[in-house]
């Protein structure tokens, strides 16, 4: 059965082209799925909605988030689609199943202000000083996610023109950034990398002291220690940058659909949460302000 779960996520990897997180959740619902099976002695070949309905109920009596438990359901339900149109079984006996509908929770950002103190935090004086700027500042001007920061390589920034083509985690496209972004990016490539590089032919735009790639837990750990010194005391991640970048461009009058474009996402109604995150802060103002608010 693992031969087959194998050839479902190479299967997500070509035809889909999701990111390797998301792959890695896919593999790791499919496969926590089967060890409960094998327990439980159903084959989930022939497995019956109610198998898939204790699955979910053994879930929630562990104290499982609500969130978790449909973004398992909804791998199996894929899963069982790609069984069925390869004819190992009959049915999908995920598809009468219907879990309560989790509440999206508005995501995090930083108002422009605590954005700013962000980025006045790396001090271009050293090498990592200057690598730090160059990555935060093209991290918030761009809105790309983390690990499509760390996977850029130099030939895929053009500092001429002041673009990233960005093509390794689903979704292919070309997206601008401005002054401020190009000239942390310059003084980077110009000044800092061809010193990091540990060897002459490394592609790798983002590079540690070792002169490897840097890795998530490396960004991730400069990320905490410069929201620290800037004084912000929301918790934040790399995708905070992300939410930032998307609602402070919808803040500013820029259209839903090319936030969409730049953001990468498939589907317009997952760019939506930000117009409810940008309303929400405009009826916050309004009742604070308005004398008969």
């Amino acid at each position: 059965m693992l031969e087959t779960v194998h050839s479902f996520i190479e299967y997500l990897d070509k035809k889909k082209k999701l990111t390797k997180n998301t792959l890695d959740s896919y593999q790791h619902d499919i496969c926590a799925f089967l060890q409960y099976a094998a327990k439980e002695g159903v084959d989930p070949l022939t497995a019956e909605q109610k198998n898939l309905e204790s699955y979910f109920s053994f879930l929630q009596k562990a104290g499982r988030a609500n969130s978790t438990v449909c973004r398992e359901l909804a791998s199996l339900k894929n899963f069982y689609a790609y069984l069925l149109e390869s004819g190992k079984v009959g049915s999908n006996p995920t598809l009468g199943i219907h879990l309560p509908k989790v509440e999206k929770k508005l995501p995090q950002v930083l108002s422009p202000g605590e954005m700013e103190r962000l980025l006045e935090q790396p001090v271009p004086s050293d090498l990592k000083g200057i690598r730090d700027k160059a990555m935060l500042e093209l991290l918030y001007a761009t809105g790309i996610r983390v690990t499509e920061l760390l996977e850029l390589d130099i030939n895929e920034v053009n500092l001429e023109i002041g673009f990233i083509h960005c093509e390794k985690t689903g979704t292919d496209r070309i997206i601008p950034f401005g002054k401020l972004c190009t000239e942390a990016l310059t003084a980077y490539v110009q000044k800092a990398r061809p010193l990091l590089a540990a060897t002459p032919g490394e592609q790798a735009l983002f590079l540690n002291l070792s002169g490897q790639r840097m890795s998530r837990q490396g960004f991730w750990k400069l990320l905490k220690q410069y929201a620290k010194e800037a004084g912000i005391e929301k918790s934040i991640t790399p995708h905070t940058l992300r939410h930032s970048f998307a609602a402070h461009l919808l803040e500013n009058g820029a259209d839903l659909h090319s936030v969409q474009s730049m953001l990468g996402h498939a589907d317009v109604s997952t760019t939506q949460i930000y117009v409810h995150l940008v309303n929400s802060k405009l009826q916050e103002v309004y009742a604070k302000a308005h004398p008969r608010a």
